[in-house]
């Protein structure tokens, strides 16, 4: 069973996907979306849910440190409806706190320039994401 694992931001969205035993998340790519026009992706996210049969997918929740839910947090809990919606699989919400800011991490650590950095940060968090939620089953 394959999970894909999302990183759901207002001009991109990461896209990371599980190995078929579902003990690894990969990053595939960045989509390009604009909220404000209605664009979120769906086309792309349908090609990449049917190539890799997937069952499930795992939506970054962004919460603040407090714990509560801000403007980021009730846009994902929207998209995760609209993928319920057009998919008919489930949608996790998982605990995105800090991925991004770890995504960063590991990209600084690893020597990747700034302007790289900016192309897979969404992509790398997804996966973050999608193994951390990983890791919770295991």
């Amino acid at each position: 069973m394959r999970i894909i694992g999302l990183d759901y931001g207002s001009k991109t969205i990461g896209v990371a996907v599980s190995d078929e035993l579902g003990w690894t998340a990969q990053g595939i790519e960045t989509i390009k979306i604009d909220e404000t026009a209605g664009n979120f992706g769906l086309p792309r996210l349908t090609q990449i849910v049917n190539e890799h049969h997937a069952e499930k997918f795992v939506l970054g929740f962004p919460k603040n440190m407090n714990g509560t839910v801000g403007p980021r947090g009730e846009a994902s809990q929207r998209f995760a409806s609209k993928l319920e919606k057009t998919f008919g699989i489930p949608v996790i919400l998982w605990d995105e706190r800090l991925s991004t800011m770890a995504a960063e991490r590991v990209l600084l650590s690893a020597d990747v320039s700034r302007k790289k950095r900016k192309k897979v940060i969404d992509k790398m968090a997804a996966v973050m994401i999608l193994q951390g939620y990983l890791d919770s089953l295991n």
